[in-house]
């Protein structure tokens, strides 16, 4: 777990994908880089699993696709849904690209991204803003849209706890201070 990033604002991953895409003075623009934190974003996989990525990795599966990959931190295994908006944003990209069904889609290293994000995020003035931002961004927006289930987004991220996923996207410092604003009986 990666306790030195912050979870990202919707409004901060937009800037900071806006901003890589469009470039700034000093910083020409990167369509790569942001692509890959967009998948990072909407696909909750760790950067260094985006960046092994290819193309024939998301298969058809009746109606919808799906992705099979062993995760490079854990070595776990996970298979999940990959909606179709995602499946045909990385198509084009590849297309765009001339990026083949089974080469992968980044030709990148962490650091190389972790080095422009952090160029973007000084621009922005933004702090505390690495590559798993995106991933902690994916599992608190999950976590809000579906109920607040928690159990739901620890079997997305592969935790072995509820109680690490919580921590993990900082739920329980905020569960704390809504229960002491919600508290207040004055007389």
């Amino acid at each position: 777990m990666n306790k030195r990033t912050i979870v990202l604002t919707t409004e901060q991953y937009k800037e900071i994908i806006q901003t890589m895409r469009e470039g700034f003075c000093g910083c020409r623009p990167n369509e790569r880089i942001a692509t890959a934190l967009v998948l990072e974003g909407n696909l909750g996989l760790r950067i260094s699993d985006i960046l092994s990525l290819r193309l024939s990795d998301i298969v058809r599966d009746g109606d919808r696709y799906r992705l099979e990959i062993t995760e490079q931190k854990t070595k776990k295994k996970r298979v999940f849904t990959v909606p179709l908006v995602i499946q045909q944003y990385i198509e084009n990209y590849c297309l765009r690209n001339g990026i083949e069904k089974n080469e992968k889609i980044f030709d990148l290293t962490e650091r190389a991204i972790s080095k422009q994000l952090a160029l973007v995020c000084d621009y922005l003035g933004f702090e505390g803003i690495g590559t798993h931002s995106f991933r902690k961004w994916y599992a608190t927006e999950i976590y809000k849209n579906n109920g607040y289930d928690i159990t739901l987004v620890q079997r997305l991220l592969q935790h072995s706890s509820a109680a690490i996923t919580q921590r993990y996207i900082g739920i329980e410092p905020q569960r704390i201070e809504e229960a002491i604003e919600g508290h207040a009986q004055l007389l």
